[in-house]
């Protein structure tokens, strides 16, 4: 049996879920095709999908395609829930990329197929909606390979565009050739030679879509189900099957996390390597963890995805999607397992944040329950919960977001809360070096402990380095790795209360005091250093060292492209000034202009919402975050801190309960 993991990727309202329902029907597995305005898609299960007519989480559905078993995967389209894209692309096999034939390419749409193809996913291209008015074919072939990929081949023509009775008629287009035998030297040698065949082009056309190195175009419709045969025919034909051994060593990968009736965790995962059967026993935890960090659970039950259901097994072998119940502490990204390697992300993290303000009647810490769990469903919400203001902050990568954040609270727990004014999530960086030390039993120092710290800048996305400058024989190792430990975690609050997320730490000093007790006696924790001891002083050390090396405030900036009729770049530009964004290139094609260059990510939004009104609606922006940028102008933006403020020394000393009488 060959397995093919597929997922259908789009630009909001390009027809993506559509396609998936005229997908389903066309092998058979739904009698009736569900509709996105009626609410009652297979895969947009939630009440708030439905409703909103978008899709937020994404979905498996099973279907079989010859002799090739199809896991389809349906993403949400949106930018603001790109975060549950990138789980699912790290388990895919093949992807459909789906273009609408009347809006064309979209912002989204090239930030998906560069990822695509940085990843080397073999994608097929869907234009959808040939049906509509103002559908275009040549022209819009035109700018998927200006703006998309030239690696291009149309695998058939569109007649009737705009028309009810658009359809399309399969078929190699001459500029084929052109493709496939710049990609393939063979090819261009049987042509050259007169003896390329029909078969010889063919072989040429899979081995390189495989390879991710053409990406075939197919026209169609999903609502009159145009074109839809074809493309169903070339995902079992054209993308590659799962591979892995099915007798090795379990290796597998959580892409989603939900709660089940009873509230029990289920994890969607991915398995590459081994078989997983019910009764198991599995380590389990984030990439890149540690063997003695690693989680242990034991798999209760197992369902596989098969002809548009889930059903019962007993087993999940090598390159089958399944549904895990057991794994209590399980969350998204964890590997199952043998660990594969760390998984970078693909898309930026979001750069925006904002408070939940309860309503009146709302239980505290029933909010702060749910937020945990739909924290466990998408993590970069990133719940921050300040205990001194009694405010819990949540991270966005857009308003949108925010709503349905917002919707779910209201629907699944029945909790009424309001937002603040969302704002921009920045980092600091140091601005230069600076070391500090604290010793055992010296000045003011409470704890049983030295530790001597030196802060130094690095290069950016290099993450925190910690090194030491002390003997690693010279106190416990456990002693290090609690001072190591609590360096990481007070870096995600620097002097003005932004994540640091690059620098080099070394420890320059250590001391301690060795474990002594009394004659006939136990161990005495007042004249013994503990990890306690390590933890509490060295965040006193480490911010000491910041102040002296001073930090600097960086804020999200987003590369930008606008694309208006020329004779609106006049009114363009002080708006875009006035929103503090630094153009840098300037075309003009024709009547139209593009302009590229850099904006806060704060004002993205509003940038966005004031284009139409200044191009005629005929502007369209296009932008992802590109780079941090030192703040300089105006007030540095400072957050609260959430930890018991290391900054201010009493107020951190009355907090740390233990030997701080004195």
């Amino acid at each position: 049996m060959h397995l093919l993991n597929l997922g259908i990727l789009a630009h909001v309202d390009a027809g993506k879920t559509s396609l998936t329902e005229r997908l389903l029907h066309t092998v058979g597995v739904i009698d009736e095709i569900g509709s996105v305005d009626d609410g009652n898609t297979r895969t947009d299960t939630l009440a708030l999908e439905r409703r909103r007519g978008i899709t937020i989480k994404s979905a498996v559905v099973s279907f079989q395609i010859d002799d090739v078993t199809v896991n389809l995967i349906d993403t949400p389209g949106h930018p603001d829930f790109i975060a549950e894209v990138e789980r699912v692309l790290g388990v895919l096999d093949g992807a459909v990329l789906v273009v609408s034939a009347v809006e064309g390419v979209q912002a989204q749409t090239r930030v998906l197929m560069r990822t695509l193809r940085r990843l080397g996913i073999p994608t097929l291209l869907f234009v959808n909606k040939i049906d509509r008015r103002g559908a275009r074919q040549d022209g819009l072939l035109r700018e998927i390979a200006d703006r998309l990929t030239p690696a291009i081949v149309p695998m058939g023509t569109a007649e009737g565009l705009g028309t009810p009775g658009a359809h399309f008629t399969p078929g190699l287009a001459p500029s084929a050739l052109d493709v496939l035998a710049s990609q393939d030297d063979d090819v261009l040698s049987a042509y050259a030679d007169g003896t390329l065949s029909h078969d010889r082009l063919h072989a040429a056309l899979v081995s390189l879509t495989r390879r991710a190195q053409v990406h075939p175009v197919y026209f169609g419709s999903a609502i009159t189900g145009a074109g839809v045969p074809e493309l169903v025919a070339g995902i079992g034909e054209l993308l590659p099957s799962a591979d892995g051994d099915a007798e090795g060593p379990v290796s597998g990968t959580v892409f989603k996390v939900e709660r089940g009736p009873a509230g029990e965790k289920v994890a969607y995962a991915r398995i590459f390597e081994g078989t997983l059967r019910t009764r198991d026993r599995v380590p389990f935890g984030a990439a890149g963890t540690e063997d003695a960090a690693r989680k242990e659970g034991r798999v209760t039950a197992i369902t596989v995805f098969d002809h548009g259901t889930d059903v019962r097994d007993d087993a999940v072998p090598a390159g089958r999607i399944a549904r895990l119940w057991g794994l209590s502490d399980v969350r998204i990204g964890d590997t199952i397992g043998e660990p594969r390697g760390t998984q970078g992300h693909f898309f930026a993290p979001p750069t925006l944040e904002t408070v939940v303000v309860p309503g009146a009647d709302t239980d505290r810490g029933k909010l702060h329950l749910a937020l945990g769990q739909l924290a466990e469903q998408d993590p970069l919400i990133d719940l921050r919960h300040d205990e001194v203001r009694r405010e819990l902050s949540v991270s966005l990568y857009g308003e949108v977001q925010k709503e349905v954040i917002q919707a779910t609270l209201a629907d699944e727990y029945g909790l009424d809360v309001t937002f603040r004014e969302t704002t921009t999530i920045c980092v600091e960086r140091p601005a230069g070096s600076g070391t500090a030390v604290e010793c055992n039993k010296k000045d003011d120092n409470p704890f049983l402990a030295t530790v001597g710290l030196r802060v130094d800048p690095a290069p950016t996305g290099s993450g925190v380095d910690f090194r030491l400058e002390v003997e690693l024989g010279s106190m416990p190792y456990a002693f290090f790795k609690a001072v190591e430990d609590t360096v990481r975690e007070t870096l995600g609050q620097g002097l003005c209360g932004w994540r640091i997320p690059d620098c080099t730490v070394t420890m320059t000093h250590c001391g301690y005091s060795p474990r002594q007790s009394h004659a006939h006696q136990g161990f005495d924790k007042s004249m013994s250093s503990t990890g306690y001891d390590f933890r509490g002083l060295t965040p006193l050390v480490l911010v000491e060292a910041l102040r002296r090396a001073g930090t600097r405030v960086y804020e999200p900036m987003h590369a930008f492209r606008v694309e208006a009729p020329a004779d609106t770049l006049g009114a363009l530009l002080p708006v875009l000034t006035s929103l503090r964004a630094v153009p840098e290139s300037t075309e003009t094609r024709g009547g139209v202009c593009v302009l590229t260059g850099a904006v806060p990510a704060g004002r993205v939004h509003e940038l966005g919402r004031r284009i139409p009104g200044l191009t005629r609606g005929e502007g369209e922006l296009e932008s992802a975050f590109d780079h941090y940028a030192p703040i300089t102008y105006g007030t540095v933006p400072t957050r609260s801190r959430t930890d018991h403020n290391p900054l201010d020394r009493r107020e951190y000393l009355l907090n740390m309960t233990r030997r701080v009488g004195s």
